[in-house]
């Protein structure tokens, strides 16, 4: 694991911003085996913390470069010098353009001094997060906000658009950040900054190809070489485990991990004694096929009341996806087994399609091939008459309504809420200084703002933005930076990535079926049974267990009760919450519960200032 923070306009000597530059670089080297690269100027200074192997930094007379991550440039090799220099003399000589040719995970910073420039990008798939501000004259970045928060220049004050989207997605999407006036890059995205102003650009955009990608044959050979790049080039030289929740991204990671060594892969599990939340049964499966090296642990109610203070601490934003805690548990269970880095399986529904989601839409997107004025004039005028009472009548009607809101609208349409109403959720002060149309303008920008023209790729794009870069990928880096291991990701190498944009839509969907080109080239590797299993993961039993865990239910009633002093969310919508929803529905409503616990956590955690 590794960091970057600095500043580039502002300074007063070399030494008061090389004192400054170690105390905004402690959150950072907190959560890491450190080595620690500072230089400082008195207009500019930059620190690179992280292990010996991961710390990438090179200055001379024209510039200056920082990188964090694993980066690489095809056909670099060392006899032409460190990786952080090439990618210095790609930046010097074409700026901005230059990016496209760095690939891998990263989070750079690049200082020219002739031009009086710094560009700040992060990869394809913002796997690296990398804030920044502009105050004045001074460009201030990081990729751990704590560390912005420290200079004396940024005025940290919380921003409460932030903490509505937040309650909307359980998570705050970029580029927003839960700081006003603080942002961050998104997936293949760059900031240059000169003359105190700065530029957002994207030298990388995912391009989908929807006509036919080839024959079957072929395809497959070309997936299985992209697959193996993945786990071969994520693995490195480090000693290396693998995530292994039993479905098919987790078992495909790990049974080519195991081939790549050629021993048994060390993988690594978490289990539920919760009714229909464990799924252990299918990690053992994959593990009796591949023959990997297996290590068990089951999450309890007293890890949640021991963890997630800590859990919502890491975060540099509210964090409201439950399964952080399963995925802490697992890192931390890999690193105490002395693994130095774990393979993630995260990507393979976003990149091929494996989402229920995509299939329930498609079935929607049917009703919009009727003639438009056989729609309006006869069907929807229809489907109100229709009585209640009669359950296939009712479920016409329900189809009716929802096929009508276009997409990506249609895909909020069990969301908790909307369910809820905001009047009912939030502060009437509160919702006065909130655009409440935001969410949804975010989503069709993202949805509309694709080549693709099939919904199934639409879909794709729009769950790369708000599933990876906003959501799983911050889970899974920031559980393991708290555990204190490093994480990659092989199904999101670059060339994965791109053999699944051109793949045909059809071969993703097909019919109803979910992932299927992915599921049929696998076919021979995979045991049957993890190919047609139906999708869990590591859900958090957090509901259930809140009815019967006193511990839990202290915490929740603590924490809930102190939210309630920040004029935000209304107590009675709080009481009837805790007191009567939670009781009729455990798995659903115990999601909201959870998701304003971790708002007030993060809120407890946020450094004094």
């Amino acid at each position: 694991m590794s960091g970057i923070c600095g500043w580039f306009g502002y300074g007063d000597s070399h030494s008061s911003n090389a004192a400054l530059l170690q105390r905004m670089s402690a959150p950072i080297r907190a959560h890491l085996a450190i080595r620690t690269e500072l230089w400082a100027e008195a207009t500019a200074a930059i620190a690179c913390t992280g292990s010996a192997k991961s710390t990438l930094f090179y200055r001379d007379g024209r510039f200056c470069v920082a990188v964090s991550g694993v980066p690489f440039i095809p056909g670099y090799t060392a006899a032409t010098g460190t990786l952080p220099k090439a990618i210095g003399e790609l930046l010097f000589a074409r700026g901005v353009f230059a990016l496209d040719q760095i690939c891998g995970d990263f989070a750079l910073c690049y200082i020219d001094f002739e031009r009086g420039r710094v560009v700040l990008a992060v990869d394809r798939n913002a796997v690296h997060s990398l804030a920044y501000t502009i105050t004045g004259n001074a460009l201030i970045f990081s990729t751990n906000q704590q560390c912005i928060n420290i200079h004396p220049q940024v005025s940290v004050r919380v921003d409460n658009q932030a903490i509505y989207n937040y309650v909307y997605f359980h998570m705050v999407p970029g580029p927003r950040t839960a700081y006003q006036g603080q942002s961050r890059l998104g997936p293949g995205q760059y900031l240059e900054f000169a003359d105190g102003k700065g530029r957002v650009g994207a030298y990388w955009k995912n391009s989908f190809q929807e006509e036919e990608s080839g024959a079957f044959p072929q395809l497959k050979d070309q997936f299985m070489s992209a697959l193996r790049a993945g786990v071969r080039d994520s693995a490195g030289a480090a000693n290396c485990g693998a995530f292994l929740s039993g479905g098919t991204d987790s078992s495909t990671v790990a049974g080519l991990l195991t081939q790549l060594q050629g021993s048994a892969a060390q993988t690594y599990s978490i289990g539920f004694s919760a009714q229909g939340y464990d799924e252990m049964e299918y990690a053992r499966i994959a593990v009796r096929h591949f023959k990997t090296d297996h290590h068990e642990y089951y999450v309890t109610a007293d890890d949640i009341v021991e963890a997630v203070p800590a859990i919502a601490a890491v975060y540099d934003q509210p964090f409201g996806n439950s399964s952080a805690v399963p995925t802490y548990f697992c890192a931390k269970l890999a690193r105490e087994d002395g693994r130095e880095r774990i393979l993630g399986g995260d990507g393979g529904d976003e990149l091929f399609g494996g989402n229920e989601r995509y299939a329930k839409q498609r079935v929607f997107e049917h009703y919009h091939m009727l003639p438009g004025l056989l729609r309006s004039a006869i069907i929807e005028p229809s489907s109100a008459l229709l009585p209640d009472a009669l359950t296939p009548l009712r479920k016409v009607r329900r189809y009716i309504e929802q096929a009508r809101i276009p997409m990506p609208e249609r895909l909020q349409t069990y969301n908790l809420l909307e369910q809820f109403g905001a009047e009912q959720v939030f502060e009437r002060d509160f919702l006065q200084v909130i655009d409440r149309g935001e969410p949804l303008r975010l989503q069709e920008q993202v949805y509309h703002g694709t080549n693709a023209r099939s919904l199934i790729n639409k879909m794709l794009a729009f769950d790369h933005q708000f599933t990876l870069a906003d959501n799983d990928l911050p889970k899974v880096t920031k559980m393991c930076e708290l555990a204190g291991i490093d994480v990659a990701f092989p199904l999101l190498h670059d060339d994965v990535v791109a053999f699944a944009a051109r793949l045909a839509p059809g071969l993703k969907l097909k019919g109803n079926r979910l992932r299927y080109f992915f599921k049929e080239a696998l076919r021979d590797f995979l045991p049957g049974e993890i190919i047609t299993k139906q999708k869990h993961g590591f859900g958090l039993p957090f509901g259930p267990w809140l009815q019967e865990h006193k511990g839990l239910q202290a915490l929740v009633g603590d924490t809930l009760g102190s939210l309630t002093k920040r004029g935000i969310v209304r107590p009675a919508f709080l009481h009837e919450l805790t007191a009567a929803k939670v009781a009729q529905h455990p798995g659903y409503f115990g999601t909201m519960v959870w998701v304003l616990m971790m708002l007030e956590l993060w809120f407890q955690q946020r450094p004094a200032r």
